[in-house]
Order: C-alpha cells, then structure tokens, then sequence
C-alpha cells in the first residue's frame, strides 16, 4: 500500500487504518485525517481533504461523484476500488476489467487482486 502521503508513515494491511480519499484517490491514515478534523474544527474551517485541499462531499452522491471522476480520469487506485465495489455487487466480470485496468497503470494492489481472483476461479 505504500506510505500516508501527508506524515509518511507506512499505512498497515488493515484497512480500517486509513482513509481512500474520493476527490484524489489518496489513501490517508487516519491520524492525519483526524489531526486535519481537529486543526479545521479549531480554526472553524470547511472540511477539506487533508491531501488535496479539494471540499469534501456533503452527501454520499458528491462523495460517488467525486470517485466516478478518478474512475473516468483512469486513475489506477480509483480503479482498483471500483474493481473491488464490482466484485461486492457480485458482478465478478466488470470487477476483472477494473482491476485489469489499474494493474495495466501500475496498481501493484491490483496485480495482487488479479493473483487472488485467478487463484480462486
């Protein structure tokens, strides 16, 4: 996964320790998104991403809004996640083509997906 782009911290296997951020596909820990809360609650700031400083979504629809841009913009890490969204939705080929995707731009995670969904059937 790699390091929290703000404090550089390696981000942990679980991911419950960190944040995927939707404006720029940037995964968080969740020290800095908190220590970001805290700093904008402080000085009565909008909520903005830690990474890019884009609004953060008021409603789940800007949130998928926000990711479907990534998804469209080809990021690799929005297609990775996509990928796996597919595969939650049971529908395991549109989840091969995303992963496939990402793994082509250099996702190293969805290389492993791949691995996992091969070795699987």
């Amino acid at each position: 996964l790699g390091d929290c782009p703000i404090c550089c911290l390696p981000l942990s296997l679980n991911g419950k320790t960190y944040t995927m951020m939707a404006c720029c596909s940037q995964q968080i820990c969740r020290g800095c998104g908190y220590t970001n809360g805290i700093r904008e609650i402080r000085e009565s700031l909008d909520q903005r991403c830690p990474f890019c400083r884009h609004r953060m979504p008021k409603t789940h629809d800007e949130a998928v809004k926000d990711f479907m841009k990534r998804v469209e913009a080809n990021d690799p890490a929005a297609q990775r996640e996509f990928g796996n969204r597919r595969l939650s939705e049971g529908d395991h080929v549109s989840a091969l083509e995303c992963w496939t995707k990402a793994a082509e731009l250099g996702d190293l995670v969805a290389h492993f997906e791949l691995h996992c969904f091969y070795r699987d059937g």
